[in-house]
């Protein structure tokens, strides 16, 4: 027996030893310095989905991506046989990176590379693989033609309308619509089919109102193909009447439709049956026949529908139940029923599985001489069978390794040796699917690492619990010692403990814990050590904080705050009202004993907190201000005494000793004229919290003794506060003390929780008990836990009193653990606590969903559908579905689009939601992840969908401009968002007057137009504008406003405001002042690209004479008459200093001095706001020689005004000497020339008209011209009044004289048809001016030599 009981112990610590060699796995930190330094085997990070479909119309891309180090080499496999890439001209490999992409842009057939594809990644210590990647091409077959005979079917027989589409690549998505693209109306009678048949339970004469057409929309190439319409006539016995249906209580009866028994129309028969794998939704659909319509009733037989994840679809007509498992195997049956009979179909359902992991392999990482063991356990219906491959290839035909073993499900590994490092792949499979996963086991010698800088200091406040951390890595697994000051002996036991991850606890930092702590790490290979420098410091305490008082209105308070700090720490002290930071005002001073406040008012009423700092620590002292009102009732001065705060109580005594009780007596103080409305009983205790008081009770000012409620174990210090309503006393003198006796703990800790901090721990945490429930010396807490539903024993370990959580290492990721806190004291146990439920900590998810379901709802949302995971993938609490959706394209060319990722959040456990939010007209792409506490799972497969055309955002930069007063000028450009293909802009404006407004008026402009000029036909009205942009989907957001007013010539007339001439619209549709400068000049430049040359030239004149007057009063100081003090206004005396580019504006108030004003300044083109809390403002920006309208109110409320002022800035550019254009004698001189000139001119044409023939003293040499008849006594008529032609001059077509010359040419002066000149150019001939009177009149009529023509001519 004694041999036994030793063979047994033998073995137990042979066993023992054996499997803790595989439980020392080494995990690899994520520090990057040591991932890159590090040899690692590949590791596949992203690879395309097993069955792959791709769109014809794009290129091909197979992803493949993995890392190691070194960096892995890809190939590839296709159909089983090695794929040269680089043999292909259309198929390339992405630098650094296995993903394929094949380019059909040259052309070739994306049919000719269908097959199965798998990539492979290979280092120097491994090759990793991915799945077997199906690629298939998607496709939408042409419907087969056919000709379709008309249905003839009886009134209340059944029909079924078969579609049989054409089958494609995804199956495509089937709806019923007529041949006018009408929807087909579904009910309990009409429905469609999940084979995509339409169903008739009974044929109504109204069915063959339309026709019916089946339609197959296929997903990938966003095609939609139709099969020709069906034609129903249906066969009646009696005519068609609505009276006789409106009259009849039963539509069939009234149509003479015999009723039928309910039939199956699908399934037929009484029995069928289905499978469905595990994790899948498995859908039943019962369709019937009768008269009237029957109803349909699902049932279970032996059983319930599963609640939560049953739901009906088509009327009833089809039962879905989501997310099978094998308990849902049996048989359902459908229930049809009218009030003719009913009839059953019964469906038997089996539920088998692919393979679905239970222990999914895992990297191993050893060290020389170690071992470990890779488990790959998955299960499935039928039983998966397990195969194991190494580098790609079957372990049986890999190069034999006499440290490995394999059996079963499980690869072991013993005394691994460097070299041994490989890539091994497990394969459960079976009829149903296949899981593939890649494992690596990489076996390193690594020199101790210590992950943190060599030498740190760190600060700690005393009596405080402190980690000192100390990460290392390395390979054997190193161990770890601490020392203090260079001595030799580990630090571990009493104050310190020392935690397995190389941390060291302080369980409670003294003085004499200051000093510089060496962290050593040691292995075969060598050690590293680092060092941390360890400064205990005084706690922060508020040693005098503010106390309750009542002060009045309008007096001062002071409100104490010292405070007691480590010196060589600095401090912060802030204060808190209401727990929101205080704004110090004028009114307030803060200094280093406290707070002041002068001129108390209603408003500092609530409660104050002084809150003192440093890097390490805080504490925080509270006190409530009660302000009263002073009273306005009249008072007799010669009975007023004055009030202050009462005198502190005396004389503390403590009688009636009890266990848990003891009677407070005191004197009261004097109430100096204020009755004492309440005392405050403190009390301290020095075990704990030595020096700090702490609120006990409160009692009204009438009594001066109480029972005090005490606890065990604290030894009580008694002092009393007096209130009266100007404050708090001082704190009477401290009582004699009091020591309660010690008790076993009454109540456990609170807030107990287990939450893990990484995917291997949980933390229990809790709130610990304070100083009056220790009860007692020697405080501790038990900690106990254990996992939830097993019968494993309770796990317990006990700290201090004055630790708050503790660590569980080694638990399995995210299971449910019972937990318990017990508060133990040397007096015994509190009572036994209750059982909180925790968790260890999360992983990230190991799956993404699958199936994911899309449909556009709009062109801004879409619906999503997936399948969701598994819940042992989700490895924690499943927190949300999250969908990443980008835009990739726009439809419209050359509009540039973000592609910035955008998420929706789907919470709890859902299988469907909407994605809105998304941008018309455009391609995106969307990938979904499950997220848990610890983060985001990995990503599924990109989908890609199409948001149809939508409508479009307003018109961007909308601006209405009112150049002149009969005309305005709008511009915008077209909208950020256009949604789609942009056919138009819809202008919409009317005219208004106050509250009177005109007819609306539209107008449509082309897509390119984006400018509009307005003739007003009313000068006084103004005018509202909504303009939109347009797409084939309608109109868009609008971009709305108003046209300016216009101003006087003389006087600016606006009761508050002015608003500007030029009106920006920002993209929202609101109205916005804008802030850009517009001068008048501007303004007039742009109404000369859009107006008559009249209008032009008035607009000039009018900007002359606009900055001439600026000019004029430049540099002077405006002020409104109006304003002054004595006119009753809130604010007044507004003046404005200008110059050429700012302007000073002063003002007087009458409130406080930090009320906040509003300066609002106004030109004839905008108008500019800005805010102040000082009685001045400087404008900046200003525009040079412009008039401004300026008025100063209350910010918040625009009514409390000041008076309008208005005053010039001065013309820019002015210089001591104006330019010579501007001065006055050059101005007259001008003047004075012209008007001789003009005088000149009219002498010179009335000599001219009154001369009319002029004397040639010489006969001519050459005769005269037949048509020249007008010769007498040596001179020739010039007047034209004959109107014949001259010579040389042609005429018309239409009779008229068309002139080559001009008619006071020399030619026509002279002697005959050619004039002759002497050699220096001067006329021969020689004339003089004959005086005949006839001639003369005739002469001044002629309209060629008038006067007044010609000085109209000159205009």
């Amino acid at each position: 027996m004694v041999m036994q009981r030793y063979l047994l112990t033998y073995m137990g610590v042979v066993l023992t030893l054996y499997l803790h060699q595989f439980i020392r796995a080494i995990e690899v930190p994520r520090d990057p310095s040591i991932q890159d330094e590090l040899s690692q085997p590949p590791t596949i990070t992203k690879q395309s989905v097993k069955n792959y479909i791709v769109d014809p119309r794009d290129n091909i891309i197979i992803e493949c991506d993995a890392k190691g180090n070194p960096f892995p080499i890809f190939t590839w496999t296709r159909n089983g046989k090695f794929f040269n890439v680089a043999k292909d001209p259309r198929v390339s490999m992405r630098r650094r990176s296995g993903t394929l992409s094949i380019d059909f842009r040259s052309g070739g057939r994306p049919e000719d590379y269908e097959g199965e594809y798998q990539c492979f990644a290979r280092n120097d210590f491994g090759t990793a693989i991915s799945n077997k990647i199906v690629l298939q091409v998607s496709k939408s077959p042409l419907w087969p033609k056919e000709n379709l005979d008309i249905q003839e079917v009886h009134e209340g027989a059944p029909l079924i309308l078969a579609c049989n589409p054409p089958p494609g690549l995804p199956p495509p998505a089937i709806f019923w619509m007529s041949s006018s693209m009408e929807p087909i109306h579904q009910d309990k009678r009409v429905s469609q089919g999940q084979n995509g048949d339409l169903y008739f339970s009974n044929v109504m004469q109204e069915d063959a109102l339309t026709d019916y057409s089946c339609n197959a929309r296929f997903a990938f190439t966003h095609t939609i193909q139709q099969k020709n319409p069906y034609t129903l006539k249906v066969l009646t016995k009696q005519p068609h009447n609505e009276t006789s249906f409106r009259n009849h209580t039963d539509i069939y009866s009234a149509r003479g439709v015999t009723e039928r028994h309910p039939s199956f129309m699908y399934p037929t028969g009484t029995s069928s049956s289905q499978m469905v794998l595990r994790g899948e939704d498995l859908l039943l659909e019962c369709i019937a026949s009768g008269v009237p319509t029957p109803d349909i009733m699902w049932h279970k037989r032996g059983g319930e529908l599963p609640v939560g994840r049953i739901s009906y679809e088509n009327f009833k007509k089809a039962l879905r139940i989501a997310n099978v498992s094998e308990e849902d195997s049996g048989e359902y049956f459908c229930l049809a029923s009218n009030k003719v009979g009913s009839s059953r179909h019964t469906v038997s359902v089996r539920v088998k599985a692919a393979p679905y992991w239970l222990d999914e392999p895992e990297n191993l990482v050893l060290a020389p001489g170690e071992g470990g063991r890779l488990i790959c356990r998955a299960n499935g219906n039928p039983k998966p069978s397990i195969q194991w491959l190494v580098n790609g290839e079957p372990i049986e035909s890999s190069l034999p390794n006499p440290s490995r073993e394999v059996k079963g499900d499980t690869v072991m590994f013993r005394d691994a040796q460097i070299g041994s490092s490989a890539v091994y792949q497990c394969n459960a499979s079976n009829e149903h699917g296949y899981l593939l996963a890649n494992a690596f086991v990489s076996v390193l010698d690594v020199s101790p690492r210590i992950l943190a800088p060599r030498s740190q200091p760190m600060k700690v406040i005393h009596n405080n619990r402190t980690l000192l951390d100390c990460p290392f890595f390395g390979s054997p697994i190193p161990t770890t010692r601490w020392f203090k000051n260079g001595q030799g002996n580990t630090l571990d036991g009493g104050n310190y403990r020392m935690y397995e991850n190389g941390t060291l606890e302080i369980k409670m930092a003294r003085k004499e814990d200051q000093g510089t702590y060496t962290c050593v790490a040691t292995n075969i290979l060598g050690k590293a050590e680092i060092q941390v420098r360890l400064e205990v410091k005084d706690p922060t305490r508020i040693i005098t904080g503010p106390t309750d008082a009542v002060p009045k209105k309008g007096s001062t308070i002071h409100l104490s705050c010292r405070v007691k700090y480590d010196p060589t720490l600095k401090l912060t002290v802030s204060w808190l009202k209401d727990d929101s930071p205080l704004y110090i005002g004028n009114r307030m001073k803060k200094d280093e004993d406290g707070l002041t406040i002068y001129g108390v008012s209603e408003k500092d009423q609530g409660y104050y907190t002084c809150v003192a700092s440093t890097e390490l620590d805080r504490d925080t002292a509270r006190a409530h201000l009660t302000v009263l009102a002073v009273s306005a009732s009249p008072v007799n001065r010669m009975t007023t005494f004055p009030k202050a705060r009462p005198d502190r109580p005396r004389d503390l005594e403590l009688t009636d000793l009890a266990e848990r009780s003891v009677r407070l007596t005191w004197i009261p103080g004097d109430d100096n004229n204020s009755p004492i409305t309440d005392y405050i009983v403190e009390f301290e205790e020095d075990k704990f919290q030595p020096g700090v008081w702490h609120n006990h009770s409160r009692y009204p000012g009438s009594v001066n003794s109480a029972v005090l409620r005490l606890a065990p174990y604290v030894n009580y210090q008694f002092r009393v506060i007096a209130v009266n309503e100007v404050g708090s006393s001082y704190p009477s003198l401290p009582s004699e003390r009091y020591q309660t006796n010690g008790a076993r703990p009454e109540i456990n800790p609170t807030g107990v929780q287990g939450a893990g901090t990484s995917k291997n721990n949980m933390v229990i945490s809790w709130t610990p008990l304070n100083a009056t429930q220790a009860y007692g010396p020697k405080l501790k807490y038990i900690v106990k836990w254990r996992r939830r539903d097993t019968r494993e024993s309770w796990s317990n370990v006990t700290v201090s009193g004055d630790v708050s959580k503790y660590t569980v290492t080694q638990t399995p990721t995210y299971v449910p653990y019972e937990i318990k806190v017990q508060a133990e004291n040397e007096f015994g146990r509190a009572a036994e606590p209750d059982v909180v439920i925790g968790y260890s900590g999360e992983d990230y998810p190991k799956a993404a969903p699958t199936d994911i379901r899309l449909r556009v709802l709009n062109s801004t949302a879409i619906s999503l559908q997936w399948t969701r995971v598994y819940p042992d993938t989700i490895q924690g609490q499943l927190k949300e579905y999250r969908a990443y959706f980008w835009r990739e394209s726009s439809l419209l060319k050359n509009l540039w689009v973000s592609k910035k990722k955008q998420s929706e959040s789907f919470i709890g456990d859902r299988t469907r939601g909407i994605v809105s939010r998304l941008f018309p007209y455009s391609n995106y792409k969307l990938e979904m992840v499950v997220v848990n506490g610890r983060g985001d799972g990995p990503r599924s497969e990109i989908k890609e969908f199409t948001t149809p055309e939508g409508v479009p955002s307003a018109p961007r930069y909308f601006k209405i401009r009112q150049p002149n007063v009969d005309t305005i000028t709008l511009e915008w450009e077209h909208p950020e968002h256009p949604n789609g293909i942009l056919i138009g802009y819809t202008l919409r404006y009317q005219a208004f007057n106050g509250s009177k407004t005109g007819r609306t008026i539209v107008e449509n402009f082309s897509p390119n137009q984006t400018k509009f000029l307005l003739q007003r036909t009313d000068p006084i009205s103004r005018y509202r504008f909504d303009l939109r942009s347009r797409t084939q989907i309608g109109d868009g957001e609008p971009a709305k406003g108003e046209s300016p007013s216009s101003l006087n010539e003389g006087k600016w007339k606006s009761p508050t405001w002015w608003p500007s001439t030029t009106i920006d619209l920002t993209t929202t549709a609101t109205v916005a002042t804008t802030t850009e400068t517009t001068t008048t000049t501007t303004t007039t430049t742009e109404a000369t690209t859009t107006t008559t040359e009249a209008t032009t030239t008035t607009e000039a004149t009018t900007t002359t004479e606009a900055s001439t007057i600026s000019t004029i009063v430049a540099g002077t100081i405006a002020i409104a008459a109006d304003d002054s003090a004595g006119d009753g206004k809130p604010i007044w005396d507004v003046k404005a200093s200008p110059t050429s580019n700012w302007a000073n504006i002063t003002w007087n108030h009458k409130f406080d001095p930090e009320t906040e004003f509003v300066v609002e300044y106004i030109n004839s083109n905008k108008t500019m706001k800005s805010a102040t809390d000082k009685p001045f403002m400087e404008l900046i920006n200003l525009t040079p020689g412009e008039k401004y309208i300026v008025r100063v109110f209350l910010r918040g409320n625009d009514t409390i005004t000041s008076s309008n002022i208005t005053f010039n800035t001065s013309a820019a550019y002015t210089k001591n000497q104006g330019d010579i254009a501007t001065q006055g004698w050059f101005i007259g001189l001008m003047c004075a020339i012209a008007l001789l000139v003009l005088i000149l001119l009219i002498v010179c044409f009335i000599k001219r008209s009154r001369g009319g023939k002029y004397p040639v003293r010489e006969n001519k040499d050459v005769p005269l011209d037949p048509d020249d008849q007008k010769v007498d006594n040596g001179s020739f008529d010039y007047s034209d009044e004959d109107n014949k032609p001259l010579q040389g001059s042609q005429t018309s077509l239409d009779g008229t004289i068309k002139q080559q010359e001009s008619d006071d040419s020399l030619v026509d002066y002279g002697e005959g048809g050619e004039g002759q000149f002497n050699e220096d150019g001067s006329f021969i001939g020689q004339y003089t001016v004959k005086k005949d009177k006839e001639e003369t009149e005739g002469n001044e009529s002629s309209e060629a030599t008038s006067p007044v023509n010609a000085i109209y001519s000159l205009a």
